[in-house]
C-alpha cells in the first residue's frame, strides 16, 4: 500500500428442491428455469498462499531485499507469477510502462469464457518498496489472488461473468501501474469492467478486518461471508485513495475490496473484538526491512484468501 504522501490513499451443484418448484410454478421454460448450477467456492490452503510467499521472499532476497519497482526483484516476481498462471490455462500479457525513468510491468490475465461485456477483476499489487521484501504489502495480496486464480482452474470455473486477475506494478509511487492500465482502456473497454476487486495486506500481523465500502452490493458480498463466520469487521478507511482501487472508482468502476491494516493503531474496541494488541500499530513492519514471511498472521491469511474465492465465485455467477 502507498504511504500518504500528499494526497490519500486505500462438480455442479445439486439443484435445490424449492428452486425446482419455483420453476414449476410460475411455469417457467427450460431456459428460464435453470438455476447456477457452479459448485460452491473451495477453502483456498493458505499452505499454498504461504509457499508463493517463500518463494516471493526467496526472490527478494537473492535480489538486494526488496521486489520494488525497476528492480529485479520485482521482474523476477512478474515471472514467478506468470508462470504458474500459464501452466494453469490463463491467457497472460505483461503490460509495460515507465515510471521514474525505470520500466514497469503490470500482469493480466484472463480466464476463459464468461460474457466479457461484464469483466470481474481482482488486482493486487506486485511491487515492494526499496527498503524490504513486502511480504505484507504485497506480496499476501498478490499470493491470495494467485491462489484464487489457480483455484478457479483446478475447478475449470464457467463463469456467467468474464474473469480477470491483475498483478500491478509501481503502486508504492502513487498507483502508478493500475493508472497506467485504467488511462490505457478506452471508454468502451472501462464500461465493460462490471466490478474491481482490491487487495492490499491481507496478512497484517497484529490484523483487523476492514471491508471497503465504497459499493453496497460488493460490501455485502464480503460482510455476510465474515458474519457467516461470526467475525466482525469494520468499513476500511485507512487505505481510501492510497491503492489500486482507487484510478478504477475515478474511472467510474464499482469497486470493493479486502484490508487488515497498516500503520495505524488498533482501538481498544477493536482489540477486544479482533483479539488483537491495542495502541500498537495493525503492521509494525510496514514499509520496513522486517516485512518478511515472519511478518504474517495466518489466520487473516487464510480467512481472506477464502472470502476472495467466495467473492469471486458469487460474483461472477
Amino acid at each position: 500500500m502507498k504511504r500518504i504522501v500528499s494526497f490519500r490513499r486505500g462438480t455442479l451443484a445439486a439443484a435445490t428442491g424449492a428452486a425446482l418448484t419455483a420453476a414449476l410454478l410460475t411455469g417457467a421454460s427450460g431456459a428460464e428455469a435453470t438455476i447456477n448450477n457452479q459448485a460452491a467456492a473451495p477453502d483456498v490452503d493458505v499452505a499454498a498462499v504461504k509457499a508463493d510467499l517463500g518463494e516471493l521472499q526467496s526472490i527478494a532476497d537473492a535480489n538486494g531485499g526488496n521486489r520494488a519497482h525497476g528492480q529485479p526483484g520485482y521482474q523476477k516476481s512478474v515471472d514467478f507469477i506468470k508462470g504458474k498462471l500459464d501452466e494453469a490455462g490463463f491467457t497472460t500479457s505483461v503490460q509495460e510502462f515507465t515510471s521514474g525513468g525505470k520500466k514497469g510491468y503490470n500482469l493480466v490475465a484472463d480466464w476463459k469464457g464468461g460474457d466479457e461485456g461484464k469483466v470481474v477483476m481482482a488486482g493486487s499489487h506486485l511491487d515492494s518498496v526499496e527498503a524490504g521484501p513486502g511480504i505484507n504489502d504485497n506480496g499476501s495480496g498478490s499470493a491470495a489472488i494467485l491462489e484464487v486464480a489457480l483455484a478457479v482452474a483446478k475447478a475449470d470455473l464457467q463463469p456467467t461473468k468474464h474473469l480477470r486477475f491483475a498483478w500491478w506494478g509501481d503502486e508504492e509511487d502513487g498507483m502508478v501501474g493500475s493508472t497506467h492500465y485504467v488511462d490505457s482502456l478506452a471508454d468502451d473497454d472501462k464500461s465493460k469492467i462490471d466490478s474491481y476487486l482490491n487487495f492490499d495486506m491481507l496478512g497484517s500481523p497484529n490484523p483487523g478486518y476492514f471491508v471497503y465500502d465504497d459499493d453496497p452490493e460488493l460490501e455485502k458480498v464480503f460482510t455476510d461471508w465474515y458474519a457467516a463466520k461470526d467475525i466482525s469487521t469494520d468499513p476500511e478507511t485507512e487505505g481510501d485513495g492510497r491503492s489500486d482501487h482507487a484510478p478504477f472508482k475515478d474511472a467510474g468502476v464499482r469497486v470493493g475490496g479486502l484490508f487488515t491494516g497498516a500503520e495505524a493503531t488498533m482501538s481498544q474496541e477493536q482489540a477486544e473484538k479482533w483479539g488483537g494488541k491495542a495502541g500498537e500499530a495493525f503492521d509494525p513492519c510496514y514499509h520496513s526491512a522486517c516485512d518478511k514471511t515472519s511478518n504474517i498472521d495466518d489466520k487473516a491469511l487464510d480467512l481472506n484468501a477464502d472470502a476472495i474465492a467466495n467473492a469471486i465465485w458469487t460474483l461472477s455467477s
